[in-house]
């Protein structure tokens, strides 16, 4: 959780359900057809401590995903379900939903990672992978240490900066206010881009179902492609309804602060994509996946031999769901960037600074970007496999980081806050998860669903854990 922020009053007020039901109503109609927005109820008050309707941005994008299981379970069951989304629980699953017993992740943040003054302004540089890290420091010309960092920073315009970091391979963002945003050839692509693009993958050649009562995703294999954060968290949901999510890094990557929270249910393996024998392995099991969820750039895929084309020929009608940062049009798509870039670009971050009376960019208290995008990338697979189980044919979905930045910036500001009550053990689940790190507790799971049950079959799991290859059904 990046940012923690508390606003100077904290007046209570009455919370309405209703703008959680109006971000609802927006994703459940971009991942398709409307009409059973009704069945989901809000329940619970309090927000998070920010300016925007982070807590109701919570509860729409769960509720999205939990309303498409719903619809799935429909296809089955006597009479259609309904959802209770418990606004408070969303909140927090938004922040972390597991508590360590006796340990503690490492920082979720590299030492040099942060917000820093420069010349005309702030930019934020994202070093927390090895070659992010190298690559600022390599435009600013100074050893990895924040003072000399600091120092070297200040002699830069921040756009001027931004340019020679992404140039070279980096990550980093020049803090623009919304109007700044809204002006720039990028921020203009992006309102223009729907919440979901969608398009078809051709007829399923194989329809893998096997139907468990409460489990309705069972016999779904998903292959996840992703990383920090969002894809991740899309695939953790779809693994709490039962599906067979194998995750897939490269050697090396490791991420050591998410893995407590975002392996959960999952088997995750590695392959080094740019030998040609794993290529060979991806594709094969590619052949009898179900899903692919994938967060790479653009162009990525298609260099490394697997672009949109091999993957609709190896595995005809797959639902194919992939994520991008910046948008998938301007002069600014396939850029690389993570939530605390795209808060500080789109003016998230300057808008909670002013109306906070901070002097330093305000995020948002949690990554609410990722965890969004993440779920509504959750109810655009499953509305996906419950279109091609009645048509059998696949689909394709595209979302992004920043136009998710755009439906929460378009919601009304909250003008008075009404705090969430702190969490206590009552709201974990009273069993151990025993982990490779430690034993620990997760928070209930923040929906209800009549006839379909949110749990995980396994603990969270260290990365490159397991052999690549789908369970034996």
């Amino acid at each position: 959780m990046e940012g923690e922020t508390k606003p100077a009053s904290l007046s209570p007020s009455a919370k309405p359900a209703s703008e959680a039901a109006n971000l609802l109503r927006e994703i459940w109609r971009a991942t398709g057809d409307g009409g059973w927005e009704s069945r989901v109820e809000f329940t619970s008050a309090g927000d998070l401590p920010s300016v925007f309707a982070v807590s109701d941005l919570a509860a729409a994008s769960i509720g999205a995903a939990a309303l498409a299981i719903a619809e799935h379970v429909a296809l089955t069951a006597s009479r259609p379900p309904t959802v209770s989304v418990d606004r408070r629980l969303a909140s927090f699953w938004f922040a972390s939903s597991i508590e360590p017993d006796g340990w503690a992740p490492p920082p979720a943040w590299d030492p040099i990672a942060g917000d820093y003054v420069t010349a005309d302004g702030w930019i934020r540089l994202h070093t927390n992978a090895p070659h992010h890290r190298a690559a600022a420091l390599a435009v600013l010309g100074t050893p990895a240490e924040q003072t000399m960092v600091r120092s070297a920073v200040m002699r830069w315009k921040a756009d001027e900066l931004e340019a020679a970091v992404i140039a070279r391979g980096g990550c980093a963002a020049t803090m623009r206010s919304p109007a700044a945003w809204a002006d720039h050839p990028q921020g203009k692509a992006v309102i223009a881009e729907p919440l979901v693009q969608s398009g078809t993958t051709g007829t399923a050649t194989l329809e893998r179902r096997a139907f468990e009562d409460g489990r309705p995703l069972a016999g779904v294999r998903v292959l996840d492609l992703t990383r920090v954060l969002a894809g991740p968290v899309a695939t953790r949901f779809l693994a709490g309804f039962g599906a067979d999510v194998l995750r897939i890094d490269p050697p090396e990557w490791d991420e050591p602060s998410l893995a407590p929270e975002v392996t959960l249910g999952k088997r995750c393996a590695r392959l080094d994509l740019r030998n040609p024998g794993s290529r060979d392995a991806l594709l094969e099991l590619l052949a009898s996946a179900d899903v692919i969820v994938h967060g790479y750039r653009p162009d990525a895929l298609e260099r490394l031999g697997l672009g949109a084309e091999t993957r609709a020929r190896v595995r005809p009608g797959t639902i194919d769901v992939s994520l991008d940062a910046y948008g998938w049009t301007g002069p600014w798509a396939g850029r690389r960037g993570f939530d605390s870039l795209l808060q500080m670009s789109t003016g998230i971050a300057f808008e909670g600074m002013e109306r906070f009376g901070k002097d330093r960019p305000t995020p948002l208290p949690v990554q609410a970007l990722d965890h969004a995008t993440g779920y509504i990338m959750a109810a655009a697979v499953v509305r996906s496999l419950t279109r091609r189980r009645a048509g059998g044919v696949g689909s394709i979905a595209r979302v992004s980081l920043a136009r998710t930045a755009a439906l929460l910036s378009n919601a009304p500001r909250l003008e008075n806050v009404q705090p969430l009550q702190k969490l206590d053990t009552r709201d974990f689940d009273a069993r151990i998860e025993v982990t490779p790190w430690g034993p620990a507790r997760r928070l209930h799971p923040p929906v209800t669903i009549g006839g379909a049950a949110m749990r995980w079959q396994s603990p969270a799991t260290d990365l490159g854990s397991s052999p690549p290859r789908w369970q034996v059904s």
